[in-house]
């Protein structure tokens, strides 16, 4: 053929040229070589770095693998030692910092239940000189009541003495009430009941002669039967009177204590203002002694001079909670077992 005569005769193969040997790609060959180079690195690192240990002898082939990705065998041990040391060091330290943060935060509970505790012990000494101060002011000796209410401010529990004749006609009634009897209270003092009676304190004007002033004046407890003044005429007394009373001051509502009831002359607690306005009294209010009472009348001496003093119960609480947590701390960071 024509287009025969003009084909150039090309080399042999070299598979043609060596006949009996396997044909090998040139990517077959880059891939052995990187394989080699590869390993000669790896032997390199070996010997050079503490971090990776031989463990004994290995075929090549299981090296070669575990470079390009297969699992490694039992010859080649990888071991990271100073990535797994810092790691856990470094979650220890974290731990650490915690664990420290815990112990002074939960060391704030002992120190405020001293702090309160050593509160209470000063609060309790106040409570003390207040409650002498009353007593010694309750048996000092009566002085003539003054003319000028802003002086009354300071002489509250101060007995004084007056002189003037009452207006039954415009008695008002605090109730209810119980009769203050203190040898009774002492006899009854931590049973479960009670035979104290209620009633009320009969509060009523009276017009001192001498200082030209309406005041009034508690003449104590009258039982529940004997609120109508119908039922105790002998003790409505009549004409002048000299009296011993102590000075009260005006006194807010306490919690769950009713509005007064000025319409139907309930009063629940002592309101000088509006008890004023009710009487035409000025707004000055005594409590009469035990001997201005009289057979068939109100019962006197209805100050209760005695203060609410629950401070010791306050600090054996707040003092033990502190021993018993700083115990539980102590146990807990400073006498551990190493290691917990």
């Amino acid at each position: 053929m024509i287009g025969d005569a003009h084909l150039t005769p090309q080399p042999p193969r070299e598979a043609e040229r060596r006949p009996g040997r396997k044909q090998i790609s040139p990517s077959r060959k880059c891939s052995k070589m990187a394989a080699v180079m590869a390993l000669a690195v790896l032997r390199r690192q070996m010997t050079r770095s503490p971090q990776w240990a031989y463990a004994g002898p290995a075929p090549i082939r299981a090296v070669r693998r575990s470079v390009f990705g297969f699992s490694v065998r039992s010859g080649m041990v990888c071991r990271p030692r100073r990535c797994c040391s810092s790691t856990a060091e470094t979650a220890a330290a974290k731990a650490e910092d915690d664990d420290s943060f815990l112990q002074w935060f939960l060391l704030l509970i002992p120190a405020t239940a001293f702090g309160l505790g050593t509160w209470q012990v000063q609060r309790r000494k106040w409570k003390l000189k207040v409650i002498a101060e009353l007593e010694s002011r309750v048996m000092a000796e009566p002085i003539p009541l003054p003319a000028d209410p802003m002086e009354l401010k300071d002489l509250e529990y101060r007995p004084v003495k007056v002189r003037g004749h009452f207006d039954h006609s415009k008695e008002l009634y605090i109730m209810p009430r119980t009769m203050v009897d203190p040898v009774r209270e002492a006899r009854e003092a931590g049973r479960m009941s009670s035979s104290t009676e209620s009633g009320a304190h009969v509060v009523t004007p009276l017009h001192c002669s001498d200082l030209g002033v309406t005041i009034l004046v508690n003449r104590g407890f009258v039982p529940r039967k004997k609120v109508n003044p119908e039922t105790r005429q002998k003790g409505q007394v009549l004409g002048e009177v000299d009296l011993v009373g102590i000075v009260r001051l005006t006194e807010n509502r306490k919690p769950f204590v009713p509005e007064n009831n000025p319409e139907k002359n309930h009063w629940y607690y002592r309101d000088l203002e509006a008890m004023a306005k009710i009487t035409g009294a000025d707004p000055i209010f005594i409590d009469a002694d035990f001997q201005s009472t009289t057979p068939g009348g109100p019962i006197g001496g209805q100050t209760r001079v005695t203060l609410r003093n629950e401070h010791m119960q306050y600090i054996i609480t707040w003092y033990g909670l502190c021993a018993a947590t700083l115990y539980l701390w102590f146990q807990k960071f400073v006498r551990r077992a190493p290691g917990v």
